[in-house]
C-alpha cells in the first residue's frame, strides 16, 4: 500500500528535524553573513552616542597588538533594535544592549550560538542602568576581545580541519612526531635540524609558519629575554636573507609583548612583535607559542609571520595564529577535538 503525500511528508519533516538536533549544521538556518571580525551592534541609536554606547565602541576599535599600523580589532557597524530584520539578523558576529532596570540587578555578558544562521555568535550585554553598563564593558574590554577573537579562531580551526596542507603534517610529524593544520596555500617547505619553514610563495601578501624545537632545562625557558634570543639564533641560522649578511631577527625586542595561558590543560608562552631581514628593507608581525613537551624534553615553538607590504595584516596574522592553536604534541596525538574555550560568558 503507497503512503499518502501527507505522510509521506510528515517523514520527511520528522527527518529533517532530527537531523537539525544532530549538531550538524541545521537545513532550517542559513549560512551566515560578513567576514571574519566583522561585529553588528545592535543598540538605540541615542544610546550609542551616549557615554555607555561610547564605551563599546572603545572596546570593539582597540588596535590589533603587534602590527605594525595601526588595525583596529573590529569592523563595526550599528544599527537601532527597530531595524534588527532578518538581514541583519544572519550577521556572523552580533552585539546586542539590553539595559533594564526592571530587569536586571547587575551587568552581565550572554550569548547564543547559531539562533538565525550558522555560524553564528549572539553576545547580549544586560544591564541595569547606562552607568553600570558603561562601567562593566571598560572594566571587562579584554573579555569581550578575547571572547570574539576566540570564537573567529575557533571558526578557522573547523575550516582548517576540513581542508589544510597534508604536506606539512605529514613533514611535522617525521621531525617533531607532531601534527600541526596550516592552510593549504603554505606549499613551500624548507627543512633543517629541528626546523620546518612553510610558506606561501605565489602570494603577494606572503604568509608563513615556523616549528622549531630545543632542549627543556627550567622555568626560566620561559621569559621574553630567552625565548627572543632563541628565537634570533634559530632566524638567523635557518631564514637567510637575499645577500651575505642577511637573516630575519626580531626587530625590537622593547615592543614585543609576552603572555602565558593554558591550553587544553598545557602551559603555552605566547610572544608578539615585528621581524626585519638584517640589511634588507623587509619586515612584518609574528606571534608565537611555546609549549612543553614533556616526554621528550624539549621545548616546541610554532610560529605564524607575515610579510605584506603597505597592506591590512590583520586578517592575515590571525588566520596564521588559528593553525597555532592546532599544534597537537605527541602525548596529544589521540586529541579528537581542538577548540578554544571562551571563558567568563554566560552562554544561553
Amino acid at each position: 500500500m503507497k503512503k499518502s503525500v501527507f505522510e509521506s511528508g510528515i517523514v520527511l519533516a520528522l527527518v529533517l528535524l532530527l537531523a537539525s538536533c544532530s549538531g550538524k549544521r541545521s537545513v532550517f538556518r542559513p549560512t551566515s553573513s560578513g567576514r571574519p571580525y566583522e561585529m553588528m551592534v545592535i543598540v538605540d541609536n541615542a544610546l550609542w552616542e551616549k557615554p555607555a554606547g561610547r564605551a563599546l565602541f572603545e572596546v570593539l576599535d582597540t588596535d590589533v597588538p603587534g602590527l605594525p599600523q595601526p588595525e583596529r580589532s573590529f569592523r563595526i557597524s550599528q544599527i537601532a533594535p527597530e531595524g534588527f530584520d532578518r538581514i541583519i539578523k544572519i550577521c556572523r558576529n552580533i552585539i546586542t544592549v539590553d539595559i533594564d532596570p526592571a530587569r536586571y540587578t547587575q551587568t552581565k555578558l550572554r550569548f547564543s550560538r547559531d539562533m538565525y544562521a550558522e555560524p553564528q555568535i549572539i553576545m547580549t550585554i544586560q544591564s541595569p542602568s547606562e552607568d553600570d553598563f558603561w562601567q562593566y564593558v571598560s572594566s571587562h574590554a579584554q573579555v569581550i576581545l578575547d571572547f570574539f577573537n576566540k570564537v573567529e579562531i575557533n571558526r578557522q580551526i573547523t575550516a582548517l580541519k576540513g581542508k589544510h596542507s597534508k604536506v606539512v603534517s605529514e613533514k611535522v610529524g617525521e621531525i617533531f612526531g607532531s601534527d600541526l593544520w596550516v592552510p593549504e596555500s603554505l606549499d613551500g617547505i624548507k627543512t633543517g635540524v629541528d626546523f620546518l619553514w612553510a610558506s606561501d610563495k605565489r602570494a603577494v601578501s606572503n604568509q608563513n609558519v615556523v616549528v622549531y624545537s630545543y632542549p627543556y632545562t627550567d622555568n626560566d625557558t620561559f621569559t621574553k629575554e630567552y625565548f627572543i634570543h632563541k628565537r634570533d639564533s634559530v632566524m638567523r641560522e635557518n631564514i637567510p636573507g637575499a645577500s651575505e649578511g642577511m637573516y630575519m631577527t626580531t626587530a625590537d625586542s622593547r615592543f614585543v609583548d609576552v603572555r602565558d595561558f593554558s591550553l587544553r590543560g598545557e602551559y603555552v608562552f605566547e610572544a608578539r612583535g615585528l621581524w626585519e631581514v638584517k640589511g634588507d628593507m623587509m619586515g612584518g608581525p609574528f606571534v608565537s607559542q611555546a609549549r612543553v613537551d614533556g616526554a621528550n624534553g624539549r621545548v616546541v615553538v610554532v610560529e605564524g609571520f607575515v610579510f605584506s607590504p603597505d597592506k591590512a595584516k590583520r586578517n592575515l596574522v590571525r588566520q596564521m595564529e588559528a593553525s597555532l592553536y592546532t599544534l597537537r604534541l605527541p602525548a596529544e596525538q589521540n586529541l579528537e577535538e581542538i577548540i578554544v574555550t571562551p571563558s567568563d560568558v554566560e552562554e544561553n
